[in-house]
Parts: structure tokens; C-alpha cells; sequence
């Protein structure tokens, strides 16, 4: 899907706040309420727009310890890799999984409630029986940037 000026503009709208109501996204983007519901439809779709959350105060709701996992598979194909995604799209601690290349290869962001939490998680998911050879644990100090935001710009003509 090709994304135009107004398809711009609704997105990076709906990512600063997707609960702003449908008449004043419209007003904002200077188009009509119909035309603004039609395009957020097409862009849900395409997949563009995968969905609308709420984004929770991580620390406020008992889940302070961010941790980023580099985890090295003890073997690679196709399968196990494929295997090792679905594991962990399936663990509620895991907030992103990234296949990367170099020394691991895949990195994690895990949010766990205590260290106690985590390394129960460490153990269930990273036991043998998992594939996994070997993972290093880095933790978040503090966090002086979140976004969500993907920012988007039209070009001008």
C-alpha cells in the first residue's frame, strides 16, 4: 500500500493518541469523518496499521526490571528459528523478540516483575530442552526514552 498526505497524517495522529475521537481526527487532518473512517479501515487492512493499544506505566503496575536478553541458539535452521519466535511470542515477559545478526542470535526485551520473576524465566525458557546454548542478561538502569511512535513524513512536493 502506497500511504499519501492524509494516510500520513491519520497515522501519526492515531500514534500520538488513538482515542482521539473520529470528528476531531477529521478536523485535524481537514478531511470528513466517513473519509477518515475509510482510510483507517484500508490502512487496518494492509496491515500498516497493526492495532491501537494502551501503553501502561510499566513501574506503576508492579513490572520494574527491564531486561535486554541476547540469546545464541545451540543450532540454526529454518525450523528452530521459526520454533524459538513462536516460543516466545507465546511468553508474556517477552515485550520484543528481534532475530539479529553477529554473536547471538536473537535479542530480547523482557519485562518481569522481580529478579525472582525473571530468573524463573530464565530457567523455564532457556532450559536445554528450549535449543538455547547460551544468554546474556543486560539490565535497565533507567529509561530516558520510550516510543512507540514510528515517525512518518510526507515528502513535499
Amino acid at each position: 500500500m502506497t500511504l499519501d498526505r492524509l494516510d500520513t497524517q491519520i497515522l501519526n495522529l492515531l500514534q500520538e493518541d488513538a482515542s482521539l475521537p473520529i470528528r476531531v481526527l477529521a478536523d485535524k487532518v481537514q478531511s470528513s469523518p466517513a473519509t477518515c473512517q475509510r482510510r483507517i479501515a484500508q490502512l487496518r487492512e494492509s496491515g500498516v496499521l497493526l492495532r491501537e493499544v494502551a501503553i501502561v506505566d510499566r513501574l506503576r503496575v508492579g513490572r520494574p526490571l527491564t531486561v535486554f536478553v541476547s540469546v545464541e541458539l545451540d543450532k540454526q535452521n529454518d525450523a528452530l528459528l521459526r520454533n524459538f519466535e513462536k516460543k516466545m511470542a507465546a511468553e508474556s515477559d517477552v515485550m520484543a523478540c528481534y532475530e539479529v545478526s553477529g554473536e547471538f542470535d536473537f535479542l530480547l526485551i523482557v519485562n518481569s516483575s522481580s529478579m525472582e520473576r525473571y530468573h524463573a524465566f530464565t530457567r523455564e525458557v532457556f532450559s536445554s530442552n528450549n535449543n538455547v546454548r547460551n544468554f546474556k542478561s543486560t539490565f535497565a538502569m533507567n529509561c530516558s526514552k520510550f516510543e512507540t511512535r514510528v515517525p512518518l513524513a510526507w515528502p513535499a512536493a
